[in-house]
């Protein structure tokens, strides 16, 4: 039996659905919203709507921004660089800006080859990673050290083949099974400056 409202049960249900919310928590975090309503939730609830409106997916790389191309495509600087970091999703590339990699430029799959999932190569964002390449002196496929991440790095190197592009990925001081997000940055800036010809 409810104890709220219907648009408090709404807000409830919305909020167990983001990553690391379950029930108990999403009405934790409600409660505390409704408690500070006017210093907390209306100033959320007004970001949101301008998230709702100006949030663009990059139409070059896959990032999320307010613009398109986004700002890091947009960056002259990047460019010169001639490398290109693979990324599985928007949380890995934010990762990277975080640890300081340098002016590179990125490229979001859009996640991995999961056959069990349903997931092939026409739905992920690797024909516009293969008719970018041309644009750079390496690729660093900096993807998750799953079992997808690797299946997927080789289907994208296979791909790459005959390009005349260096292919590289990060070296293995990020742990088997670690996904890029949860990494300290140290870890990430030192894997990347020791990464491995795939």
């Amino acid at each position: 039996m409810s104890q709220s409202s219907p648009e408090i049960e709404q807000l409830i249900q919305l909020m167990a659905r983001l990553p690391g919310l379950g029930p108990r928590s999403a009405r934790r975090a409600v409660l505390h919203l409704i408690k500070k309503k006017e210093s907390l939730m209306a100033p959320l609830s007004a970001a949101l709507d301008r998230a709702v409106a100006a949030v663009r997916v990059c139409e070059t790389c896959g990032n999320i921004d307010t613009r398109s191309p986004c700002s890091i495509c947009a960056d002259p600087r990047r460019r010169e660089s001639g490398l290109l970091i693979v990324v599985e999703d928007v949380a890995d590339l934010w990762a990277m800006e975080r640890a300081g990699v340098g002016a590179v430029s990125y490229h979001v799959l859009g996640g991995v080859l999961s056959p069990l999932d349903g997931i092939g190569p026409e739905d992920l964002a690797i024909d516009q990673l293969i008719g970018r390449a041309g644009g750079f002196s390496e690729i660093v496929l900096a993807v998750n050290a799953t079992v997808e991440g690797q299946t997927t790095a080789h289907y994208v190197t296979d791909r790459l083949a005959g390009s005349g592009v260096k292919i590289t990925r990060l070296a293995h001081g990020v742990p088997v099974g670690g996904e890029l997000d949860y990494l300290d940055e140290g870890t990430l800036s030192q894997a990347l400056k020791a990464r491995t010809v795939f």
